[in-house]
């Protein structure tokens, strides 16, 4: 049992440490390849080569729905077309160390989502660290002057991101849905009718005239940028990311998300940015009420055990 924990935590950090990096990466695509573009690319690549790895693993029989269709066409294109389309157009608009602090509030999302399905009311206390690290988001975006200027837009993006984020969760949550399908499996079932809905929404928005098919100079340039994103952003980041979820439970995996932000930053600082102590208090706000709550709710577990 504590292999399989183990093995699913180093799952969730790999995946993790991947998506960390694809925040600046995506960005510097952006500058040829318009978001709605990537993304069609990023899936269009990334479930062609999970379509042939799933058969190559499980045959031909595991592309069965087994009656559950729908459930997993919603859930995927939730998880991959609502989610990365939100996310990437934020990011867009937005810097991507704004995103990677925003997405790492996906285990409050995911306790305040617990909430308000399954009607199960966080403790005092995590409602106290969620308000912490929203407090700490704002330091990052606002530089700690806790005012924002609606004229440059970056509030537009960093909402986009938050809603793609909340999509993710609601994504990550579904997984428990559908056990007794393999990570693989989930991922290309789910990846398939949400790729669909991304090249469906690319097609509409094309015909509309609110973007242009890049040219093939275009895509050349961010080649690798673009392979990152299809090939580690989706095909190693997804698998893992089930995987490990599947193994640790969605709130362990979402709480593993504090180190995203640590990527990104480090990406960033790599590339030559800079930040300032107030950029860095709001990151070590976030990570560090995240943090603190994940051991007082293993701590409250510990204890309800030892009563039973």
């Amino acid at each position: 049992m504590k292999q399989q924990f183990a093995g699913g935590v180093i799952a969730v950090l790999v995946a993790v440490v991947l998506w960390g990096a694809q925040f600046p990466i995506a960005k510097d695509a952006f500058g040829a390849v318009d978001p709605l573009h990537v993304t069609a690319v990023r899936y269009g690549v990334g479930a062609s080569v999970l379509v042939l790895i799933l058969i190559w693993r499980e045959g031909v029989a595991a592309f069965s729905y087994a009656g559950r269709f729908w459930p997993a066409a919603m859930v995927g294109t939730i998880g991959t077309c609502f989610s990365a389309l939100l996310v990437f157009f934020g990011l867009s608009l937005t810097r991507p160390e704004h995103a990677a602090v925003i997405v790492a509030l996906q285990p409050s999302i995911t306790a305040i989502a617990d909430w308000l399905v399954r009607g199960r009311r966080p403790a005092d206390f995590t409602l106290g660290c969620i308000v912490f690290a929203f407090a700490g988001v704002v330091m990052v975006v606002t530089k700690g002057q806790f005012s924002f200027d609606f004229r440059q837009g970056e509030w537009k993006g960093d909402v986009l991101v938050l809603l793609g984020a909340t999509c993710w969760v609601a994504y990550t949550m579904a997984t428990e849905n559908f056990r007794g399908w393999s990570a693989l499996r989930f991922t290309t079932l789910t990846l398939l009718p949400g790729t669909l809905a991304v090249f469906l929404v690319t097609l509409v928005a094309v015909a509309a005239g609110a973007a242009v098919v890049p040219g093939i100079a275009a895509l050349t340039s961010v080649g690798w940028q673009l392979a990152y994103l299809a090939l580690a952003g989706v095909v190693l980041a997804l698998v893992c990311w089930n995987a490990g979820n599947q193994r640790i439970g969605a709130l362990n995996a979402m709480l593993m998300q504090n180190f995203l932000p640590v990527v990104t930053f480090a990406v960033l600082f790599l590339q030559g940015q800079r930040y300032d102590a107030a950029e860095l208090g709001g990151v070590g706000m976030v990570i560090g009420a995240l943090v603190t709550n994940n051991a007082y709710l293993r701590r409250r577990a510990a204890r309800g055990a030892r009563r039973a």
